[in-house]
């Protein structure tokens, strides 16, 4: 067994281990395995590794001073809207956790203002704009700001300006809609509408942008994947702020720093388990699992969130590819039972590529529940950690059934399970475990209260996940996807079948706002870090898959966020 100290398994216990990898079974040859096909692994490790990013004492000081620059900004800004727009501004540059205080003094001012005699035209974009950072920050601020733009039968009056840069900030709004709010629904409808009339007639950088926030919305993006274009954006807008920007840059280069840091050590600990030779069938993606693990929580002081949310990433990779493409449904009934017992003793009489994965599993769940313990205090949290692996390898197990039975479930059969089997609920107790302040009894007990919101956000994982992989499965003849199910179910095209799971999305976005907004106090952390979650995946899978598919998509980000840092002026 492998039993690393300080996340790191000796020479000697790699070396053991490597060699229990030889393939030593006749019976294993025999069985039929099926291909994924995954590409190897682009990215060179000891490259990385020598990434050298240096900040001195006098850097630090010199951001110091230009957030004392940009907090003078919250105090000479008195007019609602420009105060809206900077604090808009902050959040897209990154920086918000730097001016958490200001922001939230700024917002509480603004959420008891009523509403000034500005112009209709920059009356409905302030409007937007105010419910919009109001919701994101979790003001429970009412639909009803709206009304007196709709007549009485909910639509917007034909007065109603259509400027671009409104009706943008009106489709924004709309996605923070809660269940049952029509005149949001409304907001969405008119503002889509008017934005696809403008894409039909703007020149291809225009249209180019508005396609991209029809596609995927603010609120559904992950700010920090962003925030190098927002950088380069806000450089080139009228009226800028120097010490904002100069900020932004200098933030973003020493994040990135801490960032590299953190990804050297997650190399250094996936090449010293030693088990990628022996795992051929599946995907090496460390770096991307670290990616996703950094659209999480990217802040510097989560690296312990960042560093076990970055390895349970890779072992939902690599269990996924067990399941999905090399076990025989006799094999993976011993794994999951093996998983069940938390036992090597039930792993003896499988294939050995399968024995590295649950002994790697294991120690990584061991060592990662000890460290939760020793950073956090309180109870060991390793109960909690084996019964989310055990429910996710077993949901594995009912899809790789329906494969070897050729069943196809029902769509609600099949969400059901898949909402487990996409790991969101793995990830969202490491995350949850990762910001709290300490393991008490309310903290596990929390588990519980928050069981919706992890659902809801899985389900996100789940649905994106069948959006951008199910064309490959369907090639490889791999288990049902959701379109799958909805295809058969409904006697429906693919197109069609994609469009109603985009409408099942869209909807778990409003269940999803539901459990966040109105803002509590219990909640705040662990909701924005979770749906963060959900946000990753919008990521990872917006343009196909980009797990099985290291795509130009996820090499730029990577560069963009990993590698390069900005230029300085």
């Amino acid at each position: 067994m492998l039993t690393c100290t300080n996340g790191m398994p000796s020479d000697q216990q790699v070396l053991q281990f490597q060699m229990k990898a030889k393939i030593n079974s006749s019976k294993d040859e025999s069985i039929q395995r099926r291909l994924a096909n995954y590409k190897p692994n682009i990215w060179k490790y000891d490259y990385i590794e020598s990434l050298t990013s240096e900040y001195t004492a006098d850097t630090y000081k010199h951001a110091e001073k230009l957030k004392e620059d940009v907090r003078f900004m919250f105090v000479e800004t008195m007019e609602p809207l420009a105060k809206l727009e900077l604090v808009d501004s902050i959040g897209k540059l990154g920086l918000a956790t730097l001016f958490e205080e200001e922001i939230e003094e700024a917002l509480d001012i603004i959420m008891c203002l009523e509403d000034n005699n500005l112009t209709i035209e920059e009356d409905l974009y302030a409007t937007a704009l105010r419910f919009r950072l109001l919701r994101q920050y979790g003001y429970n601020v009412s639909q009803d700001i709206f009304i007196r733009f709709v007549d009485d039968t909910g639509n917007f009056m034909p007065s109603t300006n259509t400027n671009v840069k409104v009706m943008l900030e009106l489709f924004e709004a709309s996605h923070l809609a809660l269940e049952g709010e029509k005149i949001m629904d409304s907001v969405k409808m008119f503002s889509t509408e008017n934005l696809k009339t403008v894409i039909s007639n703007s020149d291809v950088s225009l249209a180019k942008q508005l396609s991209t926030a029809l596609e995927l919305p603010l609120h559904w993006r992950l700010e920090w994947y962003n925030v190098t274009r927002y950088i380069h954006e806000y450089g080139k807008v009228g009226n800028i702020n120097s010490s904002l920007l100069k900020l932004a840059k200098l933030h973003f280069n020493m994040v990135q720093a801490t960032h590299q840091k953190d990804l050297k050590e997650i190399i250094r600990w996936w090449r010293n388990l030693g088990i990628t030779g022996n795992l051929s069938f599946s995907r090496d993606r460390i770096i991307e699992s670290y990616l996703f693990a950094m659209g999480v929580n990217f802040e510097p002081q989560y690296k312990h969130v960042r560093n076990w949310l970055a390895k349970v990433c890779k072992f939902i990779i690599t269990i996924d590819d067990v399941y999905d493409v090399y076990g025989s449904l006799q094999e993976l009934e011993l794994f999951t039972k093996a998983i069940d017992r938390w036992d090597s003793k039930e792993i003896q009489q499988l294939p050995e590529c399968m024995k590295i994965c649950f002994q790697a599993l294991y120690d990584t769940a061991n060592e990662i529940a000890f460290e939760i313990q020793k950073v956090k205090g309180g109870k060991s949290v390793l109960p909690q950690l084996r019964k989310a692996w055990e429910d996710f390898c077993k949901a594995l197990l009912v899809e790789a059934k329906w494969y070897n039975q050729g069943y196809t479930p029902s769509l609600q059969e099949y969400l059901d399970n898949g909402w487990i089997s996409s790991g969101g609920s793995v990830l969202s107790i490491h995350v949850l475990f990762g910001v709290a302040h300490e393991i008490t009894d309310g903290i596990l007990d929390f588990l519980k209260n928050g069981e919706d919101l992890v659902y809801h956000i899985s389900m996100i994982i789940r649905l994106t996940n069948d959006q951008g992989t199910s064309a490959a499965e369907l090639e490889r003849g791999d288990a049902p996807s959701s379109i799958l199910c909805y295809m058969q179910e409904a006697n429906v095209s693919e197109e069609v079948a994609r469009e109603h799971i985009r409408s099942i999305i869209t909807r778990t976005w409003k269940s999803i706002n539901d459990q966040c907004i109105p803002k509590s106090p219990s909640l705040v952390p662990f909701s924005k870090y979770i749906t963060n979650i959900a946000r990753v995946s919008h990521f990872i899978y917006q343009n196909g898959d980009g797990y099985g598919v290291q795509d130009r998509e996820t090499r730029d980000q990577v560069m963009s966020l990993l590698i390069e840092p900005l230029a300085l002026d």
